[in-house]
C-alpha cells in the first residue's frame, strides 16, 4: 500500500514540497531493525521529518510508546552435587531468589487520569538460562531484564533500580563473585500530541472519512522509540483490521484497505503541500 501510495505521488513531485520515501525493513520483529538502522546510519540519507510505520488496527494511531532497558544479569554461585551431605546454594536458586526480588520492586504507580504520559513502567524478567542435568548444582545463571521506562522513570532509573536489586541479593545472599549486570539496549520513551505531524495528517484524514479514530500512547515499544532518539517524529498502529497478532492465525482483513489507503493518501499529500 505505501508502495503504491508513492508510485501515485511521484507523477506529481515537481508541485510538491518536501521527500517521500518508502522503507521496507525486514529485521523488524528481531527487535534489531537492521533495515532502519542502516538508512539513518547512511550519510547520503536525508533524515526523515517524520515517519509513518505499518501496523494494522483501524481504532488508533499510535503516537506514542514507553521506552526500553534491557540488561543480562549473570549470577554466580558454587557448583556441587546435589547429593552432597553439605547443602550448596546454587546459581539457580540464587537467580530464583533474585527474579523474586525484581518482581516486588517498588515503582511508580499508574498515572493519575489526564496525566500526559498514561502508562506506568514495568519490570519483567524474560529469560532465564542455567543449569543442566540432575545431579550438579549450577554456578552460573544469566537472567534477561525488560524494564519498560516512561518520561518520570527513565533508563537511568531504571538501572539504578536494577542494580540496587542485585546490591540487596548479594547481601542477602553472598556468592563468590558479584553479580553481573550487562546492559544491552536502552530506547527512550516517546510521544506526540495529537495535534503534532505525522499525528495530525493522519487523524484528520481518517475524521474526513467518518472514521473515529483516537490517538494512543501504546505499552510495548516500537521502532518509534529508536526514531525518537535519533529526534525524529514517528506514529504507527493505524491500519486494516486484525486477529491472532503474532499467533499462527495472525491475518488481516483487506475489505478495509480502500480506507486506509485514502487515508494515508490524504495525509501524506497534505503533508507534501504544506510549507
Amino acid at each position: 500500500m505505501f508502495c503504491h501510495i508513492a508510485e501515485d505521488l511521484l507523477p506529481h513531485a515537481a508541485e510538491l514540497r518536501g521527500g517521500l520515501a518508502v522503507l521496507l525493513d525486514v529485521d523488524e520483529h528481531t527487535g534489531s531493525f537492521g533495515g532502519a538502522r542502516a538508512y539513518l546510519e547512511d550519510a547520503e540519507a536525508v533524515t526523515p521529518a517524520g515517519v509513518m510505520i505499518g501496523y494494522p488496527g483501524m481504532d488508533d494511531v499510535v503516537v506514542g510508546g514507553r521506552g526500553l532497558w534491557r540488561a543480562t544479569l549473570t549470577v554466580r554461585a558454587e557448583s556441587g552435587h546435589s547429593g552432597f551431605s553439605r547443602t550448596v546454594l546454587g546459581a539457580v536458586s540464587r537467580a530464583a531468589r533474585l527474579i523474586q526480588l525484581l518482581d516486588t520492586a517498588a515503582l511508580p504507580g499508574r498515572p493519575e487520569a489526564g496525566a500526559l504520559f498514561p502508562l506506568p513502567p514495568k519490570v519483567s524478567v524474560t529469560a532465564v538460562r542455567g543449569g543442566e542435568g540432575f545431579s550438579v548444582t549450577a554456578d552460573r545463571c544469566d537472567l534477561n531484564v525488560d524494564v519498560r521506562t516512561t518520561p518520570a522513570f527513565d533508563a537511568h532509573d531504571a538501572e539504578t533500580l536494577v542494580r540496587r536489586v542485585v546490591a540487596e541479593l548479594d547481601a542477602e545472599l553472598p556468592g563468590p563473585a558479584a553479580t553481573r549486570v550487562t546492559p544491552l539496549a536502552s530506547w527512550p520513551p516517546f510521544q506526540l500530541q495529537p495535534h503534532e505531524q505525522p499525528a495530525a495528517a493522519v487523524l484528520e484524514a481518517a475524521a474526513s472519512l467518518g472514521l473515529t479514530v483516537r490517538a494512543k500512547t501504546a505499552g510495548p515499544s516500537n521502532i518509534g522509540n529508536l526514531l525518537a532518539g535519533h529526534g525524529i517524529r514517528a506514529i504507527s498502529g493505524f491500519g486494516v483490521p486484525y486477529a491472532g497478532l503474532h499467533g499462527i492465525d495472525e491475518r488481516a482483513s483487506l475489505a478495509e484497505l480502500p480506507q486506509v489507503y485514502t487515508v494515508y493518501h490524504q495525509a501524506v499529500r497534505a503533508l507534501l503541500d504544506a510549507p
